[in-house]
């Protein structure tokens, strides 16, 4: 939809508006502008009390949401009609009341004890779950409005069926829209437990890590892993799309992508270059449907020696900052996982010393690392280049506030994994 103009807290929507927010508040919280300017929905600020002067141009709105937070009692009275006459128009409503707080995890948000992080009037449901509210409204009011033909002059009996058979049917419309807003917060929730819950970090390596899905769920995976009391091995992979079909090849690449095999009572480490092989053979063995492919990159770290082997297929290469240097990226070829059965791969080692940091990165994270053009080759931001010179962990730190605080609109969202390391 085209994005319009938000109006001030008097003036009424004189084009298409997707939201109308019908609050007591002087102005609706950040999070939720953040929200409407990412998905390019217009929006329209309006005192519960100023309905009235809407009321004959309710062709003009979207959906509703509704905050009841301080609500008084001649408002409160005033309520059941403002939703019926909504809902006779075919407008889905989003009533902010009366909600049990849950501990869920938000990735729109920083996770918190309550179910909403804000600290302003709408803190009784998570950003994630207010976006599938309303783009379920707005695709209901789109079709409602396409196919629906009021007559003139029903009778009383009539336009009382219609309505209440209008009700059930938005009633059903709200249960799908919260049962499939909580099985994808449990979908994201699930994968999250896929992730490392304590990073390897010693007195000679420390690690650092950002995951940022785009959705609830991601088509970003990264593991890190001590193999033995020497290796540790760690990758990012990037499977191409989003959506939980990419986040479900997640999953299979976590358990695909093996370090080490054991035989009786030995092992043996596999080299990145032969785990990307073997992570292809299987991936390619699939036979998956719908033309899905994925990216990766895998190092394997000897912590006593600091040597970093490493193997990449078709993944962004490694960035290596080395104090007084210019970052530099390592630079392998390697084919795409999931294409080519017979696909080989190479792998190249490096000497890390004190001081270096190694990053790896889906092409999410490419806004504040770099890009490359035919011209100059690949170009490191002036954010990367400012935030070089700082631990890791503050580097990512920077780098995810960064990320987070970026406007984009929908079809440039994308998910976002960065994995950092430092010698210490």
């Amino acid at each position: 939809m085209e994005r319009a103009e938000s109006v001030t807290a008097i003036e009424v929507p004189k084009s298409f508006t997707d939201v109308l927010c019908l609050i007591n508040q002087v102005q609706i919280p950040s999070e939720v502008k953040r929200l409407f300017r990412q998905k390019k929905l217009s929006y329209a600020v309006l005192p519960i009390d100023e309905y009235p002067r809407i009321r004959e141009r309710l062709d003009l709105i979207g959906t509703v949401i509704i905050d009841t937070k301080d609500m008084d009692t001649s408002q409160q009275q005033k309520l059941a009609g403002i939703i019926e006459s909504l809902e006779m128009e075919h407008i889905g409503v989003i009533l902010l009341t009366n909600r049990m707080e849950l501990p869920i995890k938000s990735f729109s948000l920083a996770p918190t004890k309550t179910s909403f992080s804000m600290a302003s009037t709408m803190e009784s449901v998570s950003i994630d779950e207010l976006w599938a509210r309303i783009s379920i409204n707005l695709a209901y009011r789109q079709k409602s409005s396409a196919i629906i033909v009021k007559p003139a002059g029903l009778p009383k009996r009539m336009q009382t069926v219609h309505k209440n058979k209008l009700a059930a049917q938005l009633s059903m419309t709200g249960a799908l829209v919260d049962n499939l807003a909580e099985q994808l917060r449990l979908a994201g929730l699930v994968q999250q437990d896929f992730l490392p819950t304590q990073l390897p970090n010693t007195d000679r390596v420390r690690w650092a890590t950002v995951f940022l899905p785009a959705e609830w769920v991601s088509g970003d995976i990264y593991n890190i892993v001590r193999i033995d009391e020497q290796y540790i091995g760690f990758y990012v992979a990037d499977v191409v799309g989003h959506g939980m079909p990419a986040a479900l090849l997640t999953i299979f690449l976590k358990q695909a992508l093996v370090m080490r095999e054991t035989v009786e009572s030995n092992y043996r480490i596999f080299s990145p270059a032969e785990a990307m092989k073997n992570l292809n053979i299987r991936m390619s063995g699939q036979k998956l449907s719908g033309y899905q492919f994925a990216t990766c990159c895998y190092c394997l770290l000897n912590t006593q020696s600091l040597q970093l082997t490493f193997a990449r297929a078709g993944h962004p290469y490694p960035i290596l900052v080395r104090p007084g240097e210019p970052p530099q990226q390592l630079e392998i070829r390697g084919p795409l996982l999931g294409i080519f059965k017979e696909a080989e791969y190479i792998q190249h080692t490096i000497q890390l010393q004190s001081g270096d940091k190694l990053l790896l990165y889906s092409d999410g994270a490419e806004p504040v690392i770099g890009s490359f053009n035919d011209q100059n080759g690949f170009h490191f931001t002036e954010e990367f280049c400012e935030t070089r010179d700082s631990p890791i962990v503050e580097m990512l730190d920077k780098f995810k506030m960064l990320m987070q605080s970026e406007q984009t609109g929908p079809s440039d969202v994308d998910d976002i994994t960065i994995v950092g390391l430092e010698i210490l």
